[in-house]
Parts: structure tokens; sequence; C-alpha cells
């Protein structure tokens, strides 16, 4: 299993030139209805002997299971944001137990619950492989501070040792990745005469410009809308473009590197089926100088002739509302430096940043799993969370304001009565970061504990009871138990 589509032809290169193309079955949501019914049965009727596919890969009819394999196992991507919220790992560890098979999880930077569940809890076998591939030696890592670039007169999005880096490697032929994980051309768009922020009107959240189309965007709902030349609260016409993109990226590396063959890889340029696999096939066998992108550019692609990787803003995932902050920019952080250096050329990593001291970029410029694990998991136990206790959070959405406030009360008043206030910490409903998406109010309770069948059975309970007890015409409600986001 990978945890992403973009993964798959990779992964289907190296083991059909192993194994050979007949054994091999591929599963995952771009393929046709027609292609997944030949697939399933190929697999159902025991001609494929090895299932290939991202996160729903994990229900494949196999017969005679002998070996599950999770590559990159600390990847968000194997849990399930839409209902039914299945964790693809668990589902794999069930399987596995009625199987009787092993199962194999793979990463260079392991989830901190499976770090320790194998090295404080050892009910997983850990095994570490102390090379790189074809004895590559690890690049060298920079971390430039952005402060410092400002007070220097820099304004640009490029620093000073990414730029000339970029230069050199264009005049030697070798090519660059640049990582930025946020899409579109400026993140938020503001009057400068009132502060009036250009939100979407169907959701509490900003709209983002996107240059190509010279559309106003949201990327929630789909809303769009022309560009704004006026200020609609107090008619001036200050607006100006805050933030930055993938497209404004895109747009700096042109002005900058006029002669670079460049190629953006982001969710607007991956819609169609198969442009993800082109994207990077004509990255690698075109030899473009220079691929930009958001984290799908990070996750476990070899390109021999990539010798520099530069991240254009490390502090995005930090600043997240999450308590893996840390945790997630240490892994993005790890994981593209990966990418650089896997050929016989030594590899370099720029990270530009506004908090060079933070400790999960410091880890991250040493490349020192463990040094970050021992920092983490001292601050998840002073602070109690995962894996010293699960996060289970009742998300509510409803179109009507009075309803959700009076669901979400009844809800929190039941599992007050009802969970052991020494095992369960039940938090008052409160509205979610982003409170309203497509029209919708968002609410939610938070509970720290640990998911014991006793503390399921009361939750399915409190679902059944308040279903049966109001009439909730407007009002649904989901539990999700240590969900990907906490927005």
């Amino acid at each position: 299993m990978v945890p992403e589509i973009s993964l798959t032809p990779q992964m289907l290169d190296r083991f059909i030139a192993r194994f050979g193309k007949s054994k091999i079955a591929v599963l995952h949501s771009k393929l046709s209805i027609g292609e997944r019914h030949d697939e399933w049965n190929k697999i159902k009727n025991g001609k494929a002997k090895i299932v290939i596919g991202a996160r729903s890969a994990i229900f494949a009819p196999v017969e005679n299971l002998g070996l599950i394999i999770i590559d990159e196992e600390h990847d968000s991507s194997y849990k399930s944001e839409s209902n039914p919220r299945y964790d693809a790992k668990e589902v794999a560890k069930y399987i596995a137990v009625k199987a009787k098979c092993p199962l194999l999880l793979g990463s260079a930077t392991p989830d901190v619950r499976t770090f320790y569940g194998a090295r404080e809890e050892e009910k997983i076998e850990l095994l570490k492989l102390t090379k790189r591939a074809n004895n590559a030696e690890l690049p060298k890592i920079e971390v430039v501070d952005l402060k410092q670039e400002l007070a220097n007169g820099n304004h640009s999005m490029l620093s000073v040792s990414l730029y000339s880096a970029i230069e050199q490697n264009l005049k030697n032929k070798k090519q660059t990745i640049l990582f930025l994980n946020r899409r579109g051309y400026s993140t938020f768009i503001m009057c400068r005469n009132c502060g009036y922020t250009l939100k979407c009107p169907n959701c509490d959240i900003s709209l983002t410009y996107h240059s190509y189309e010279k559309k106003l965007k949201c990327h929630y709902c789909g809303y769009e809308q022309n560009l704004v030349t006026e200020c609609p609260e107090c008619h001036s016409d200050k607006i100006r473009y805050f933030g930055t993109g993938t497209q404004k990226l895109e747009q700096e590396i042109h002005k900058q590197f006029p002669m670079a063959r460049t190629i953006r890889m982001d969710i607007d340029t991956v819609s169609k089926k198969n442009s993800a696999e082109e994207i990077l096939h004509k990255f690698r066998d075109e030899n473009m100088d220079i691929l930009m992108g958001t984290q799908m550019v990070v996750k476990g692609h070899h390109f021999p002739n990539v010798t520099l990787v530069g991240v254009i803003a490390a502090d995005s995932s930090l600043n997240i509302d999450d308590y893996r902050a840390s945790e997630r920019t240490f892994q993005i952080l790890t994981q593209v430096a990966g990418r650089a250096g896997r050929g016989s050329e030594h590899g370099k990593v720029i990270i530009q940043t506004y908090n060079p001291s933070d400790f999960s970029i410091q880890c991250a410029r040493k490349q020192n799993y463990e040094m970050f694990y021992e920092t983490e998991i001292a601050l998840r136990k002073q602070l109690k969370y995962p894996p010293f206790c699960d996060i289970i959070v009742i998300g509510f959405n409803s179109s009507s304001e009075t309803e959700i406030q009076e669901t979400s009360k009844w809800i929190y008043e039941y599992l007050n009565k009802k969970l052991s206030h020494d095992e369960y910490k039940v938090f008052k409903p409160m509205p979610a970061p982003v409170d309203k998406i497509k029209n919708k109010f968002r609410w939610r309770i938070i509970i720290k504990g640990k998911m014991s069948e006793e503390a399921n059975l009361v939750l399915n309970q409190s679902l059944k009871d308040i279903y049966n007890t109001k009439n909730l015409k407007n009002t649904n409600i989901a539990i999700d138990v240590n969900p990907n986001s906490m927005i």
C-alpha cells in the first residue's frame, strides 16, 4: 500500500520489473468503474498474487494472504476523512491477525504512536535501516532565517542562498524540487483601508486568488468569483493580495530564471486522470529543470538527477491548530530532504523559515528522528496527548444554528453522566475552528481518554438516544477517533 495515487505507477514499475505484469493488480480511486471491476475479479479469481494501491486497496478480496506492507506508514492519507472514517492501518492490523500473516509498516519518519508501540510497549518489532539505498550519502541541509533575509533587504520568495543554489544547479544541468505547501497565488485578499478580508459566502474561510484563471476560490466548497478591484465594505480601491502559493512561486521562478524549464504539481494541475503520472514522467524523462509543488512532490519519489531541494516556507505546517504540528513539520521536512541526492551526486537541501530554532526544524536539519521523538514524546506525556490517550472528536454540522447548539449541549450532558470522570475528560461543545462550511454550521465536542469498548458502547448509545429523543431534521453527527485534522 502507498499513501498517494501518484506513487502507484513508480511502485508498479518496480514490481513489474521483478515479478512480471500478469501477477500484479492495481486498486485506487482514479480507476474507472470498468477498470476497478477487472482488477477486483483478477484478485478474487487468484490470478493476481500482488495487489498495489492506495488506502482502499486494504479491502481487496485476497485469498491466502501472506503479507501486508504499508509504505510511508506515517502518512495521514491512510485515514479516511469521510464516512466511513476508517483507518487503513487499523484495518490492516485486524486483517493480519485474522489471516495470521505479518504486517510490515515502513517509514523514515514513523508516526509517534507507532514508534512508541515499538519501543516502549514492545507491541511491534522494531527493525532499522541505518543506510540509504545504494549507500548514498544524506544530503547537506541548510536552514535560512527569513527574518535576517528581510533585514538585509531581500523581499523575494527566494533567499540569497537558495537563488545561488538554483543558479548553480541550472549551470550543472541538475534538477531542483521546490516545495511550498499552499496552492494558488495569494492565500488571502484584504482591503488595506478598512481591513476587510474577502471570505467565501458559504464557508468561514478566506478566498484564495488563482492567477491563471483570474478567479478567487474557496478550497473547501469550490465557490469561485471574479477578482474585485473595490472593497465591498468601504469601497476603497486599496485591495491587496497577501500570502504565497505555488502559482506565485511559479511566476517568481519564471521571472528570476526565464530560461529554466519548469513544471508545477498541485491539486489544480493533477485533477485529470493520469495527470500526476504525466507530470512526474515529464520531469524525470524530459529532464525538466525545476519541479514546484505541494506535498505531492515530497512523498517517496525517486529522481536520481535531483541534487537540490528548496523548502520555501517551513512554517506553514508549524502554525496549524493541531497537537501534531511539530510532528508533521519534522516529517514533511525530512521526507522532502530525502528527495535530494538519491543518485551518485551529493544532495543539498535549503529550508527557509522564520523559526530556525524550533526543535522540529533543528531535528530535521540533523535528520535525527530519535532526537525528535524523545522531545516530542516528553511533551505529549506532560500534556496527555496520543499515544497516552485517544482524542475523540464528536463533530456536528447543521443548517440551523439553534439546533446544533441544543444537540451538542444534549450530547455533552449525556456523556458527562455516562463516562467516568477519572478516565475521560469531556470538553464543552464549541464552534469548530472553521465554524461554517458549505452553509453548514460546525460545532464539536473533544474527549480525551483511551478509546475502550465501554466508551464505544456509550458513544453509540448516545447517538441512538438522541435520534430517538430529538427530531433532528437539519443536524448530522459524526464521531472520529484521532482524526487527521482538528480543524
